[in-house]
């Protein structure tokens, strides 16, 4: 069920969403222009028809005085950096002038998707020698727009960022219906304990912790649509939450798989596949919770234009870093579970390793493969599909895990254990005759 949901939600998004647009405020600064050879404002990709471009001054009278003006330049990348002063200003595609207080520049139609980025200057900008005066900083704030589905330029999204909005709207109907679904008895399967108690409610908080963040990023997106400002706490409260539930993945799946290698040649018979913690399985796993959480955070800070907080697509270095620990770790879990499904005789347990394999590899695997992938797609599309696709193949690997440990019939064979203490049991009567 949960995985039609999700191929459902990929779909809608990819196939049916629209583009979108941004707003931007601050100060114009003579100073920063100089040494940036024109003050870097912002990009924005534009879509189709109806395009459009709105600068508001406090302070026209000024910007007139220092001959300040808006420079757009389309699909220039890197390019721009090459250029001299003069060589950068002169090949700018719009030059806005500030004789207003407020300026409107329609946006020529884009036959696919375009990156424009907007610089500012004035007559200070690529005059090295020249003294500038002490004046106060312009404020201005900048409304970049993208038709909406009535061809209106209303909308608060970047090409790149179109679609977000539906799915998390979408992800948070189906953690809705889940929950109707499955909260009564993964409650009653918390209450009752059992062998796999601990790694029922790692799991269950890091599930959780996934709803407050995609919760976190509807509400901000929302806001954005409206006002292309959003609420920035929101977003931050979703970073912090992803974080959180990944490295609560990560201590978890270290601390089974290590745990159980540890354990092997010690652990009784009655009490096979637990969570076995020593100072070593504690010591790997918390170490590799200590280093993705500082790549993940490291990676936050040096995503600056991020809108959205998607940072499963960043291409930074701590984002190749966090991608090259997470196949390192793939790498290791595949070596430990070999060492135990070689040399285990049990069917049922092969069975269930094999299982937990496929969780694991899933959760670590889906964001390096995902990236990889995503070149085939057009530049405005692979933000979008390597952060769907990661949120939804980890909340898949969750699911996995979920059936695994849950399991009545295969998990009560492979711990040796009676099935009254098992969680999700039907009743305490008839077990006997069922197995």
């Amino acid at each position: 069920m949960m995985s039609c949901v999700s191929v459902g939600l990929v779909v809608v998004v990819l196939l049916g969403s629209e583009a979108l647009g941004k707003s931007v405020t601050g100060l114009f600064k003579s100073e920063v222009a100089r040494q940036q050879n024109g003050q870097f404002i912002t990009t924005f990709m534009y879509q189709g028809d109806n395009g459009l471009l709105v600068c508001r001054l406090e302070n026209s009278a000024l910007a007139i005085e220092q001959e300040s003006r808006l420079l757009l330049y389309q699909g220039m990348g890197s390019y721009l950096d090459n250029l001299s002063c003069p060589e950068r200003l002169s090949i700018a595609r719009f030059t806005i002038l500030f004789n207003e207080e407020e300026h409107n520049q329609s946006i020529p139609r884009q036959s696919s998707p375009t990156t424009w980025q907007v610089l500012y200057a004035d007559r200070y900008t690529c005059q090295e020698n020249a003294v500038i005066p002490h004046h106060p900083d312009l404020s201005f704030t900048i409304l970049l727009l993208n038709p909406d589905s009535a061809g209106n330029p209303l909308e608060h999204f970047s090409a790149e960022g179109a679609g977000l909005h539906t799915f998390y709207f979408l992800l948070l109907l189906a953690y809705f219906i889940a929950c109707c679904i499955y909260l009564k008895p993964l409650s009653q399967a918390l209450r009752k304990g059992g062998p796999m108690h601990t790694v029922l409610k790692v799991l269950t908080t890091a599930l959780a912790l996934q709803g407050c963040s995609a919760l976190c990023n509807y509400i901000h997106l929302a806001r954005y649509s409206r006002d292309g400002t959003g609420i920035p706490l929101m977003g931050s409260l979703a970073e912090f939450w992803d974080m959180v539930s990944q490295v609560s993945m990560l201590y978890m799946l270290l601390s089974l798989c290590v745990g159980w290698t540890l354990g092997r040649g010690r652990k009784p018979q009655s009490r096979p596949l637990q969570w076995e913690q020593s100072k070593a399985s504690t010591a790997v796993a918390v170490g590799g919770g200590v280093v993705q959480a500082a790549l993940l955070l490291w990676e936050q800070c040096s995503d600056t234009e991020s809108q959205h907080h998607s940072y499963h697509a960043q291409q930074s270095l701590p984002g190749l870093l966090l991608m090259a620990l997470r196949v390192g770790l793939a790498l290791l879990l595949a070596s430990v579970l070999y060492q135990i499904i070689s040399t285990e005789r049990s069917t049922l347990k092969r069975d269930f390793y094999l299982c937990f394999a496929k969780g694991c590899f899933l959760w670590f695997l889906c964001h390096p493969v995902l990236f990889l992938l995503s070149v085939v797609f057009y530049e405005h599309q692979r933000a979008k599909v390597v952060t769907i696709g990661v949120i939804l193949c980890q909340s898949i690997s969750m699911v996995i895990l979920y059936q695994l440990f849950l399991s009545r019939s295969l998990y009560w064979e492979v711990s040796s254990l009676s099935s009254v203490s098992l969680p999700l049991t039907m009743s305490r009567t008839n077990h006997r005759g069922r197995y």
